[in-house]
């Protein structure tokens, strides 16, 4: 009898343990299955422009800048303190986009946070540039994807930026920044 019934616990755990593993991205993907529905079915779709980077969060700012231009010969910018987004960043400027190099500036940067999950660091966002941010962000709110500031900040190009929920979007953080005029 106890082997019996301590396989069928054993047998309910595991599958409550895997079927509770995949939910988060079944959700995922019906978000974006209901974002992509009511994008098809509207007349006022923005469009996005380029690339403009992808952010990498990194535990040791110097070494990743000394490895991206003494190793790979890439242009690197000097470190700039950005308060207000809690980062330390540098820029890795590639031919067709950049990378943007990101280290926490304080306890309670998210990055700190991401950090601590990934201590090697890794790939945090992309950045998407848009003409009109405001414009994008009220399409988007029709559309159900969700910002993670009600207003868009200055970003460390001196143009507004705002990020998107990664829920929203296939688990991936997007940053959208308005494109210089």
């Amino acid at each position: 009898w106890e082997t019996s019934n301590t396989r069928h616990m054993l047998r309910r755990v595991l599958t409550q343990s895997v079927s509770s593993a995949f939910r988060p991205v079944s959700r995922t993907f019906n978000t974006v299955n209901n974002i992509t529905n009511s994008f098809s079915t509207s007349s006022e779709v923005f469009k996005v422009g380029e690339l403009n980077h992808v952010a990498i969060a990194v535990p040791d700012l110097p070494a990743a800048m000394a490895m991206y231009k003494n190793v790979l010969g890439a242009d690197v910018s000097e470190p700039q303190d950005l308060p207000e987004h809690g980062v330390t960043v540098s820029f890795v400027k590639l031919n067709n986009t950049k990378f943007e190099l990101l280290l926490p500036l304080g306890d309670k940067s998210p990055i700190a946070g991401f950090l601590k999950k990934n201590p090697s660091g890794g790939m945090h966002h992309v950045c998407l540039e848009v003409d009109d941010i405001q414009a994008a962000m009220a399409k988007l709110k029709t559309c159900g994807i969700r910002t993670l500031s009600d207003e868009p900040k200055i970003g460390a190009h001196g143009l507004p930026v705002v990020f998107l929920h990664p829920k929203d979007c296939g688990g991936v953080l997007t940053e959208l920044e308005q494109r210089a005029h």
